[in-house]
């Protein structure tokens, strides 16, 4: 072995004893599905809770609520939920204005658990123009500088709801959202998080 070569092994040897300072993970204190229980909760949202589902490819809960004549009235047509995007982005045209099945169910909100608040605003966020919004985070996190100056002021400007989780596990509302930035405008997008949602809660219903 060369002397350079010895020097190296003898370096990364070394560095194998040195000390580390990693800074310990974040953890939720419960597991998500309870969490989300006790948010819905304190937000006083009415409806059925589902189970985590993905949607826009971010993992959120969502409380709806069925629109029981809507609902009749799809029976009665035999149309039941339809998932496939591309059909139902067909039902924002124009000429199908009046022709398309009504939305079965209501959104009453969307909630985002997550142990990183730049997480739980990224999966949040997308919903928070359509309905209510909100996010559950550890109160760890919530006691950062970085919360303070960079995910209260984005939360207050797209009016999502922030629930912090205590280590044992009790929620607090931390910041209350606002409905003014609701669009009521039905989009292709709309629609479709909708039709999925009216096939969970038929799921969950069964």
């Amino acid at each position: 072995m060369s002397r350079s070569a010895g020097n190296t092994a003898a370096v990364h040897k070394n560095a194998k004893t040195l000390p580390s300072r990693a800074v310990p993970a974040v953890e939720l204190p419960a597991p998500s599905e309870e969490l989300a229980v006790k948010a819905v909760e304190r937000l006083g949202w009415k409806g059925v809770l589902l189970p985590q589902l993905t949607l826009l490819g971010r993992k959120v809960f969502v409380v709806a609520e069925l629109l029981p004549d809507a609902h009749a009235e799809r029976l009665c047509f035999g149309v039941g939920p339809v998932v496939d995007r591309t059909t139902v982005a067909t039902w924002v045209w124009p000429e199908l204005a009046g022709k398309v099945p009504p939305a079965a169910v209501r959104i009453v909100g969307v909630l985002a658990v997550a142990k990183h608040w730049r997480t739980g605003l990224a999966s949040a966020v997308p919903f928070a123009l359509h309905g209510d919004a909100a996010v559950v985070l550890p109160s760890s996190v919530a006691l950062t500088d970085d919360y303070l100056s960079n995910c209260l002021p984005r939360a207050r400007r797209y009016g999502l709801s922030i629930v912090t989780a205590d280590p044992d596990g009790t929620v607090s509302m931390d910041l209350a959202g606002t409905p003014e930035h609701i669009s009521l405008e039905q989009t292709a997008v709309t629609r479709w998080v909708n039709e999925v949602v009216y096939e969970q809660v038929l799921a969950t219903a069964s």
